[in-house]
């Protein structure tokens, strides 16, 4: 079975998101399954020297965007028992990872287009299954809609997100007829919208948690492609993302000042103090130091943490550490808050891959009560660092996080389901009410350290799905 996963990110190579992660580590957990699964990606600019510098170059051609042709070169690189595949063009893909408006779309256009050109010229590789993601390559099964093989499957990763242009932009640069400017493919009231499209036409559909799937049948979580979605029930199903436990290891972490495993996790108080006198904050193994590590964004649940935080650092004695980029105005929140509660509040706006893996590790609780999730890949790290969670229990959070019961001692962590700040501040209490009892707590952590995140499962999951589709 040979599957092309195709995406816009992979980490390592290039990354903004979860997307990148679940991208660059499931062909990886498939070929260990047997699967001839490989990746075909942009070749950007950000990619660092260790990875260019071992490309292969597997030849060039053109392919026409808006009625030009445009310049296309393919490269391959082995890596962890796979083969990743890019495509080289500078005028595209040489500065940063994303853009705005009609360079996006023509990016993405003209992305589709060169990963179709190239199937022909991967040597004796050419795909059974054509494995989408996002909006970014929804073009793809349109594109393949009249043709016997490859199968396309399409994921959503964050269904908010969807790729709309106006119907005369896309016109221009697919130079598709018309029949493909329908409600039956890429219109959608009134303009094109390529992720709609691909739901359409890809054989099959998947998104990231089983919770997920559901909600997004819905007008809550539908963002307006709930009937789409409907109509594709049958070919539609959630299957729960994993983690890479050679790269979020507490045992082999090269980022830690100190290892630690289940067994022996004596050391994470190492990486605490460690963090804490990193980071500016008050050097204390009974002062419960809480993390966020994500995009600065509204989808977080940010509007919370803002209507209560100044209550909880009132009341409690906790420390708050956060990690991330995003919203200027809650970059400039976190800065304020940072100035105002100095020594107990910490806020470094940067994406940091170091400082992260120690603030999953260093950290007694991770923080995540999101307005949405399709399945957040954080809250899964956290936990194999013996980091316990506090989520809102939506999406893929309520599919992975169960909540700790005092009475019945069952669970590993603390949820809240309404989405309010008095809900939120009422969790984080009772959290740290119970971390105060450090026999209860110490069983916390072994429990989530202990939880399956890999992608051991997920991938047999993946395999069963695309057996259905060949068989």
């Amino acid at each position: 079975m040979r599957v092309l996963f195709v995406s816009s990110e992979a980490a390592p190579f290039a990354k903004v998101g979860g997307l990148a992660d679940v991208v660059g580590s499931l062909p990886v957990a498939l070929a260990k399954l047997g699967v001839d699964a490989r990746l075909i990606m942009p070749k950007y600019g950000v990619i660092p020297a260790e990875y260019t510098s071992d490309m292969r170059f597997c030849g060039s051609f053109s392919v026409v965007v808006g009625g030009k042709e445009k310049y296309v070169g393919l490269f391959s690189l082995p890596f962890r028992g796979t083969t990743v595949y890019f495509i080289d063009n500078e005028e595209f893909f040489g500065d940063g990872i994303y853009g705005y408006g009609e360079f996006e779309a023509e990016k993405n256009v003209y992305f589709a287009y060169a990963v179709l050109a190239a199937l022909d010229r991967m040597g004796d590789f050419y795909p059974d299954i054509l494995h989408c993601n996002d909006w970014q390559t929804a073009l793809l099964p349109v594109a393949l809609k009249d043709r016997a093989a490859p199968k396309t499957v399409l994921t959503i990763h964050n269904l908010r997100y969807q790729g709309q242009f106006s119907i005369d932009l896309m016109r221009h640069l697919t130079m598709l007829p018309d029949e493909y400017f329908t409600p039956d493919a890429l219109e959608f009231y009134g303009s094109a919208n390529l992720l709609k499209a691909g739901l359409l036409h890809a054989d099959k559909i998947t998104t990231v948690s089983p919770r997920y799937a559901r909600e997004t049948l819905s007008p809550e979580y539908g963002e307006r492609l709930e009937n789409i979605l409907a109509y594709r029930a049958a070919d539609y199903v959630g299957i729960l993302n994993g983690i890479d436990y050679e790269e979020y290891n507490p045992g082999k972490d090269p980022f830690l000042p100190a290892r630690y495993t289940v067994v022996r996790p004596e050391n994470k108080a190492a990486c605490k103090a460690d963090m804490q006198a990193r980071l500016g904050l008050s050097v204390s193994q009974d002062t419960p130091l809480v993390t966020m590590i994500s995009r600065l964004v509204d989808q977080k649940g940010l509007d919370l943490v803002a209507d209560c935080v100044d209550e909880l650092m009132r009341e409690t004695n906790m420390q708050l550490a956060v990690l991330g980029t995003g919203d200027p105005r809650y970059e400039e929140m976190f800065r304020q808050l940072a100035m105002v509660y100095s020594g107990r509040i910490s806020a470094t706006i940067a994406y940091d891959n170091e400082l992260a893996h120690r603030l999953y590790a260093g950290a007694d609780l991770f923080l995540m009560p999101s307005l949405f999730e399709p399945c957040g890949l954080s809250q899964m790290i956290a936990m194999r660092y013996g980091t316990v969670p506090i989520v809102r229990e939506t999406g893929g959070l309520a599919d992975t996080v169960e909540a700790y019961n005092e009475y019945t001692g069952k669970g590993y962590g603390f949820t809240f389901a309404p989405y309010a700040a008095h809900d939120l501040a009422y969790t984080v209490r009772r959290a740290l009410a119970i971390y105060e009892n450090r026999e209860v707590w110490g069983k916390l952590m072994r429990r989530c350290m202990r939880k399956d995140f890999s992608w051991n499962q997920s991938a047999g999951k993946y395999l069963e799905l695309y057996r259905q589709m060949l068989a």
